[in-house]
């Protein structure tokens, strides 16, 4: 599928409120939990998607100001940013993921048509339009929102949660990556039979490299 600008605008919002209503009251205990993320409590993941609000505001600020603003100063930068949601309280934490995701939208909605088309630096190294940060956004928010494992009975987001075109547009974009490295199961050209025919929540998880329901399914390395 071909996604549009206006796809991921309406995706990011939509994993922002999936991601928002999953931690709402969740707690201490509930946020010193493991994500599905080896390593990461979900303390850890939230933090990391408040300052990557931050960071993908940087990229806003450079689209808007012509100002050059990486996403983060260093790779120091980056960690400390995870670091700091292990000293937050719940309520803190809370607060601002709630608040970093306002400013960005706020942020991204002030845009004109030029600023959105000027160029920008990815934490990646990748230069890219403006209007690819929308997109960057969505898959953080809605990946990282399956991630952090809460129970369906406490609202809790799985892939089957996320609309069918993200879905779709995601499986295309991990498809594209794999590829782009060296050959073997990582970069599979088509999809293997028993994966083909399952559900397609279950595809996107199983090319993600989470949690998935496809029998003898392929095992893949990380994806990012």
């Amino acid at each position: 599928m071909s996604r549009s600008f206006a796809d991921a605008r309406r995706w990011m919002a939509e994993g922002t409120a999936l991601l928002t209503e999953a931690i709402d009251g969740l707690g201490e205990a509930g946020f010193d939990q493991p994500s599905l993320l080896p390593g990461w409590s979900r303390r850890q993941l939230v933090a990391h998607l408040a300052a990557n609000a931050d960071a993908i505001g940087n990229l806003v600020h450079w689209a808007a100001t012509g100002v050059v603003t990486p996403m983060y100063a260093s790779p120091e930068e980056r960690a400390a940013g995870i670091a700091k949601g292990l000293t937050m309280s719940a309520c803190a934490l809370d607060s601002w993921l709630h608040t970093s995701a306002e400013r960005l939208a706020e942020a991204m909605d002030r845009l004109t048509e030029e600023q959105w088309q000027r160029p920008v630096l990815t934490a990646q190294g990748r230069t890219v339009p403006a209007t690819e940060t929308p997109w960057m956004r969505a898959r953080e928010v809605c990946v990282h929102a399956v991630d952090l494992a809460i129970g369906t009975d406490r609202g809790g987001v799985t892939f089957a949660h996320l609309s069918g075109d993200f879905n779709a547009a995601l499986c295309e974009d991990i498809r594209a990556l794999r590829q782009s490295r060296a050959g073997g199961p990582d970069a599979p050209s088509e999809l293997p039979q028993q994966v083909a025919g399952a559900p397609l929540p279950e595809v996107t998880a199983w090319l993600a490299g989470r949690p998935h329901s496809i029998p003898a399914a392929p095992e893949l390395g990380p994806w990012l």
